[in-house]
């Protein structure tokens, strides 16, 4: 199944993506997609549910972030060797983390508003886990059951204050509007295995990521597993799993960085593809 959020910020009704790429109401069985309905059971008792039988929305309305409620939205870092490379930085050990404060959470795509003064915002596509229940000291071998799906997401980062503003990454991770998520999730029976995805992404239309969750250092369950074992995963905190080369940061001769005006297009194998506008910071 295909889960989407959909309508005004705010005001988001929860939505079925069938097979022919319409959005289905499923406003008659559940209220929201949160915490509540990404379980197994649950997940069960949607996919029983004939799409045909579900009203079709009309137009193209805004997609919001595939889930709400979310509690936890931790990310890996430089879980690519070739992107710990191109960021002059060795390969991790074990995986790095971090978090991104959910109050960045967006639609997939809605503007992005780059930070005030910022010179050195940047993009990276990357795959995104939706837990779907509650997760604490599990084994790397039983670590998918808990998850519910997987979507696309833009891990959208101020790199001066990521990396030149003390030691902790997190501060250049967060700034609102900096976690585009969707646009719909995709369950995981339908996805199979995620470390075989290809994922791309395009600054102004010219591409420069090209990758595969095949590349990663620490795959899914590795993740799932490790991150459980000092926090416990509740249904709907989404993990953010790295990022192929090719960020603004490693370009060459010399990095280049997003400005007012610029244009982000990513996607991810199945799970559907992302647009943003990149918007100057305006004061309220």
């Amino acid at each position: 199944m295909k889960l989407c959020r959909f309508g005004a910020p705010g005001a988001e009704k929860p939505g079925l993506v069938d097979a022919d790429g319409k959005i289905r109401d499923l406003s008659a069985h559940v209220a929201d997609i949160g915490a509540e309905v990404l379980s197994p059971e649950s997940l069960a008792k949607l996919a029983a549910i004939d799409p045909g039988s579900l009203p079709v929305v009309d137009g193209n309305p805004r997609y919001g972030s595939c889930v709400t409620g979310t509690r936890q939205f931790v990310a890996i870092g430089l879980n690519y060797a070739d992107h710990a490379a191109e960021s002059n930085l060795p390969i991790p050990e074990e995986p790095v983390v971090f978090q991104k404060w959910v109050s960045c959470i967006q639609g997939p795509n809605d503007p992005v508003t780059i930070p005030k003064d910022s010179e050195k915002t940047d993009w990276e596509v990357e795959l995104g886990i939706v837990i779907g229940s509650r997760a604490s000291y599990v084994s790397e071998s039983d670590a998918l059951d808990y998850v519910a799906g997987y979507c696309v997401i833009n891990d959208v980062s101020e790199r001066h204050w990521q990396t030149e503003r003390g030691a902790t990454w997190d501060k250049g991770k967060g700034f609102p509007t900096f976690g585009p998520v969707g646009p719909w999730m995709v369950t995981a029976d339908e996805v199979g295995d995620p470390q075989q995805l290809s994922m791309w992404l395009d600054v102004n239309g010219k591409r420069v990521q090209d990758g595969s969750t095949s590349t990663m250092i620490f795959g899914v369950a590795e993740i799932v597993s490790y991150l459980s074992q000092f926090m416990t995963l509740e249904p709907g905190d989404i993990i953010t799993t790295g990022t192929p080369p090719g960020v603004g940061l490693g370009q060459k001769p010399e990095p280049w960085y997003l400005k007012a005006g610029d244009v982000v297009e990513l996607g991810i194998e199945n799970l559907g593809r992302q647009r943003q506008d990149f918007v100057a910071w305006q004061p309220a």
